[in-house]
């Protein structure tokens, strides 16, 4: 007898162990959705049903490509390791991102899958370690902002918030103060780029720096009262969180985080960002950003 009762108690062990760790269906309830656990990972699904997406102008099925998601693996030290991956409209972005940086989470990434579709979609990924619990909590005000908007209402909104910036008279002097680096005058624009020479950058023996694209820049068109910047920053691993923080405290925004170039030691991120204002604060949001860089240990 006792050769049949303990294979049978082993499979009612293995099955006991792919249940759901209290911990894990206690932040599936947080959160709000449904998930599954299997292999380790527990993965909470937030996929964009209120979408009705095209592609071209083909009708789309959420499953091929709009479902969001975050997940929850044990990591060492009673820690978990949160990862995702969460599909949101333009307008959504930037609340989103603002919410899981106040909230303590990190933004990796920030791009697009597709072409020629409608709605237009981009993929925030999503980086986070701590108790599942905690992880839930600080996730859950952004998730929640997932889905309340519509694209039809930022459509018109930006169409007739930002109408009204127009070639003027822009104190160029002032702005280089303020960023700390002079800019050069192209027609209506003023553009201010900054190299990071700090970094050292080589790629086969070679040299990269601002002129081969290792730069952060700005890009100001309007008037002194109402005018648009636009820009790139070139970070290190560690200045993504901070300078993601800097320029969404300064009302800017991000709209993309990605690589420009592979294969370089140390890994450079490269951050696109946009905003409308009174040319003065555009350029204090610019330089709240160029303060977080070059911080830490030297490379």
């Amino acid at each position: 007898m006792n050769r049949f009762l303990i294979p049978g108690t082993l499979l009612v062990m293995q099955a006991f162990g792919q249940q759901m760790p209290a911990d894990y269906d206690q932040a599936m309830k947080t959160l709000g959705k449904q998930g599954d656990f299997k292999d380790g990972v527990l993965k909470v699904n937030i996929p964009r049903n209120d979408l009705k997406v095209t592609i071209d102008g083909i009708a789309t099925p959420t499953p091929f490509g709009f479902g969001g998601w975050l997940a929850m693996t044990k990591g060492t030290g009673g820690m978990d390791v949160m990862m995702g991956d969460l599909v949101l409209l333009e307008d959504e972005v930037n609340p989103v991102m603002s919410a899981l940086l106040t909230n303590g989470l990190e933004v990796t990434a920030l791009h697009n899958h597709f072409f020629f579709e409608s709605p237009r979609i981009f993929y925030m990924h999503v980086h986070g370690h701590g108790k599942a619990a905690d992880l839930a909590k600080m996730a859950k005000p952004a998730v929640d902002l997932i889905g309340k908007g519509s694209p039809q209402q930022h459509q018109s909104s930006v169409a007739g918030g930002n109408s009204n910036v127009s070639a003027g008279q822009i104190d160029t002097a002032k702005l280089a103060r303020i960023a700390g680096h002079d800019g050069e005058l192209n027609g209506a624009v003023y553009k201010i780029t900054v190299g990071r020479d700090d970094l050292k950058l080589k790629e086969m023996g070679a040299v990269i720096n601002a002129r081969m694209g290792l730069n952060t820049w700005a890009a100001f068109y309007g008037s002194d009262a109402n005018a648009e910047i636009a820009g790139d920053v070139a970070m290190l691993a560690r200045e993504v969180t901070p300078v993601l923080k800097a320029l969404r405290a300064n009302g800017l925004t991000v709209v993309a985080i990605h690589h420009h170039m592979t294969a370089t030691e140390p890994s450079i991120y490269f951050l696109h960002y946009w905003g409308v204002g009174p040319a003065e604060k555009l350029a204090n949001g610019f330089r709240a950003a160029l303060n977080e860089l070059g911080k830490g240990a030297s490379h």
